[in-house]
């Protein structure tokens, strides 16, 4: 139903538009003289004088904008341009620099991958502390994060303070007094281990995006050969790891239950979940969008320096909490005497660059694709397991002929209602699956610790690690869950709070069981 505007109220808008339009006017051309008045040699420009006419046929000069405000400096980008020009003709970037020290053990017997893919042969970089005993029953193996080394530790070939310096030695959660410490880079990473900057020993160049998709069950599976060829250790008093090791540490123990005495699980899960998906997927997203990453063939050029920093900016806050973050910088600026610009502003931002930039050019930009890859593809289900050991079971060489590639869907996606959804997971089939695939760990002690200020493996997926494994049988689960009163951390808890973490950690490794 319309209504009828009454004619009184129609003149008194009409009125006030056109005295807004006058009144506009004329500040218009009060801030036009005012910029002619302080800006007399632009003035001229756009106003040449008589004498300096152009010919009546002469085309009409080009227009140049005015503008009230002096155009805006980006230092952010003037940092990222000077950092490209110095690598355009420096040498390129040696990921192992500032790790050293490290053993590496050699397989030449080849390593068929979870999707199909082979490894020739392979090296893993890898490190100890402590004392392996007689009977070689007290080695502990140590798994890392995404982005980790095998020095976890200092040692006398590498005094540098490791990733979890305060966690090993005597006395420490990983008591060097009692247990043989090991501590891998994973394949797919580069600081010593087999990884996309590797050189592919079938032609001797460097595999780039040549390199295969590798699985956590990957990962483990190499790092199986050296404990038991290289190390000779039958069976490891415990698998332990937090973040991404903490996916290693389960998959290690289901792959090989009965060469691990007990697991550690921290800050982990049993399959990635959307979330954590997601934001791995932008980081991804965001270094393949650099036009330095050349689809991976970067390695005789300037790296994609500019991508790898954003994309650790990203993954920075995921790994820090709001709490603390709240705390720790609130809503300061970095320089409030200053007015608010588009680059670094606020003390977060700050931070974030900080990280980004600290970052970009210490770890392969390949290596966080692959290694990233291989957390999302993370799934304990008996049902996705299955299928891997079909397909390594069919891999006998490699397959140039098909080449992987990219699962991108032929249509777009469309939104659809939830009750609409043609296959719509069943999640009492999908639950029943993650049981029977963390089967083999009915035996084994679990140690589980989640942290509630996590959001990228938030407490609800550890706690399903201790569910899953008791609907297993499993009676040998302890699961804690540090509150945010304890620990505001966020993920990185695991690499801060050395006594929430370290303390339960400890007794669990030393218990009598």
């Amino acid at each position: 139903m319309s209504r009828s505007v009454p004619t009184s109220l129609l003149r008194t808008f009409r009125r006030g538009v056109s005295s807004s339009a006058k009144a506009a006017q004329a500040v218009g051309t009060a801030v036009r003289q005012q910029a002619a008045a302080a800006e007399p040699v632009r003035s001229a420009v756009h106003h040449p004088s008589p004498s300096s006419a152009p010919p009546a046929n002469a085309p009409p000069p080009p227009s140049i904008p005015r503008s009230s405000n002096r155009p805006m400096s980006f230092p952010c980008l003037d940092v990222l341009e000077h950092r490209t020009r110095s690598l355009d003709s420096g040498p390129e970037p040696t990921y192992t620099r500032n790790v050293t020290g490290y053993e590496l053990f050699h397989s030449s017997v080849p390593l068929r991958l979870d999707n199909g893919g082979i490894l020739l042969e392979f090296d893993i970089a890898y490190e100890t502390w402590g004392t392996l005993n007689a009977d070689r029953s007290n080695a502990i193996l140590l798994h890392t994060g995404l982005s980790a080394s095998s020095h976890a530790h200092s040692h006398a070939k590498n005094p540098a303070p490791g990733w979890w310096e305060k966690f090993i030695g005597p006395g420490c959660a990983l008591d060097t007094d009692k247990f043989f410490v090991i501590c891998t880079n994973v394949i797919g990473g580069c600081y010593g281990s087999s990884g996309p900057s590797s050189v592919d020993p079938s032609d001797g160049q460097k595999y780039a995006t040549r390199f295969p998709i590798v699985t956590i069950d990957d990962m483990t599976r190499a790092q199986q050969r050296l404990i038991s060829q290289k190390l000779g250790i039958s069976k490891l008093h415990a698998s332990v790891g937090a973040s991404m090791g903490g996916m290693q540490s389960l998959s290690y123990g289901t792959q090989f239950p009965d060469l691990v005495g007990r697991i550690v699980s921290i800050s982990g899960c049993a399959r990635s979940h959307p979330y954590s998906i997601a934001m791995r997927h932008t980081q991804r997203q965001v270094l393949m969008a650099d036009p330095n990453w050349r689809r991976g063939f970067y390695y005789d050029s300037v790296p994609p320096h500019a991508g790898m920093k954003l994309a650790r900016e990203i993954a920075t806050i995921t790994y820090r909490s709001g709490p603390e973050w709240e705390q720790r910088f609130g809503r300061k600026r970095a320089d409030p005497r200053k007015p608010p610009a588009l680059c670094a502003d606020f003390l977060i931002e700050t931070y974030l660059d900080h990280q980004g930039e600290k970052f970009c050019l210490e770890y392969d930009p390949n290596s966080l694709l692959y290694v990233s890859k291989a957390m999302d593809l993370f799934d304990m289900s008996l049902s996705v397991r299955q299928k891997a050991v079909e397909t390594r079971a069919l891999t006998t060489a490699r397959e140039e002929t098909n080449p992987p590639t990219c699962s991108v869907p032929s249509d777009p996606y469309e939104e659809v209602e939830d009750s609409s959804v043609p296959h719509q997971l069943n999640f009492d089939e999908a639950r029943e699956d993650l049981v029977a695939g963390m089967q083999a760990l009915k035996e084994t002690p679990v140690f589980v610790l989640g942290v509630e200020s996590d959001i990228l493996f938030p407490s609800w997926q550890q706690k399903e690690i201790a569910d899953v494994l008791r609907e297993g049988g499993n009676e040998k689960v302890e699961h804690i869950e540090l509150s945010s009163e304890v620990s505001w951390y966020g993920h990185d808890t695991f690499l801060l709070s050395l006594n929430e973490v370290g303390g339960p950690v400890k007794a669990f490794l030393e218990k009598s069981i």
